[in-house]
């Protein structure tokens, strides 16, 4: 059985977030008119607290290469195509695998060569058309879609663009091994941290719980990353733990709220490329406010809408999901004194956030 028909076979989506179909993907980029054609991992893993594709990179690096060409042979098969592919890693994973992978690649004899983000792409520089104006040397900022990288990616040839772990899976699909499984990295307030690969169906709590990580004492998570993540209560953790990445633990006694709102703030102003004005100017305002001493949430609330309507890529869309699932799903378990809300202005708050 041909890879696409396995890929099929076990409904295998992308694990970078979107959860997009790879079958959908790969098909749209072999029919895209072209002599020559990319497949692009990305191994940014520029989101803080998610650790899965390290993880995958230090224990799983054959299967990973092993995805990648088996990407690069659907592509060429039955077509005069050339393909080429190009692994994409944050520095720090730059520094600790690219000669173990170099190594591995060469023995196969494959198409691939590593690239290593600069530093100065942080975040954003994981975006997939970001990345790909990374390697092209151009300035790291998302493009304006359509066109779409799957006909116009690479140097404008059609790419496949597929995260770490989705090729570690393509791998496991070509083995008949697919499981249906994903990498949850743990961390926070918790006994046991680290990357646990667990079944996709699972829910929050029972990840929680699977792993001896579920608190006995008053606590909220962060599910998605540490940054874009969303934040929900203890009684929220039902829902399907599929695509969240990581879970991180926040006791309610140790972490305070203004703080943990400056964090997020802080994080989104320092990765924003500049590029669209609702994320460059919106992020620094936030930051202005929530660092002023007296919190205008009026405004804030505005600031989120604008960031979520108008900006131009993910990262100034995932401002407001931090900020405003932890204001309405954790906030009520904190008092008055430590938001900074005044009686007079709950019913505000409680308008603006839900």
């Amino acid at each position: 059985m041909e890879i696409m028909a396995r890929i099929k076979k076990f409904g295998l989506v992308g694990r970078g977030g979107g959860c997009y179909p790879v079958a959908s993907k790969w098909d749209s980029v072999k029919k895209a008119a072209g002599e020559k054609k990319y497949v692009v991992c990305n191994g940014s893993e520029g989101e803080p607290g998610v650790e899965k594709d390290n993880y995958i990179l230090a224990n799983y690096s054959d299967k990973l290469i092993e995805g990648i060409r088996l990407a690069l042979d659907y592509l060429r098969e039955n077509g005069r195509v050339e393909v080429f592919g190009y692994i994409y890693l944050n520095d720090e994973f730059y520094k600790k695998y690219s000669k173990s992978l170099n190594e591995k690649i060469a023995s196969l004899n494959l198409p691939i060569s590593l690239f290593c983000k600069p530093h100065i792409g942080g975040y954003i520089g994981g975006e997939e058309t970001s990345l790909l104006n990374a390697i092209e040397g151009r300035r790291i900022e998302p493009r304006l879609r359509p066109p779409y990288p799957n006909t116009f990616g690479l140097w404008g040839h059609p790419t496949i663009i597929n995260n770490v772990e989705t090729f570690y899976n393509v791998s496991l699909v070509n083995e008949e091994k697919f499981e249906n499984k994903r990498f949850y990295t743990i961390r926070g307030d918790s006994l046991w941290t680290g990357v646990f690969d667990l079944p996709d169906s699972m829910s929050i709590e029972q990840v929680l719980k699977q792993t001896k990580n579920y608190p006995d004492f008053p606590f909220f998570v962060q599910v998605g990353g540490e940054g874009s993540g969303v934040v929900l209560n203890s009684d929220q953790l039902n829902m399907p733990a599929s695509g969240c990445a990581s879970i991180t633990i926040y006791s309610v006694q140790k972490h305070q709220p203004i703080e943990l709102l400056k964090k997020w703030v802080d994080f989104f102003s320092s990765e924003s490329c500049g590029q669209c004005v609702p994320c460059r100017e919106g992020t620094y305002r936030l930051k202005e406010i929530f660092y002023s001493g007296k919190i205008n949430w009026t405004l804030v609330s505005e600031l989120l809408s604008n960031l979520s309507d108008a900006s131009l890529c993910g990262l100034g869309c995932a401002v407001p999901i931090p900020i405003a699932s932890f204001i309405k799903n954790v906030a009520p378990l904190y008092g008055d004194q430590s938001l900074s809300l005044p009686e007079e202005n709950r019913k505000m708050i409680c308008e603006c956030f839900g």
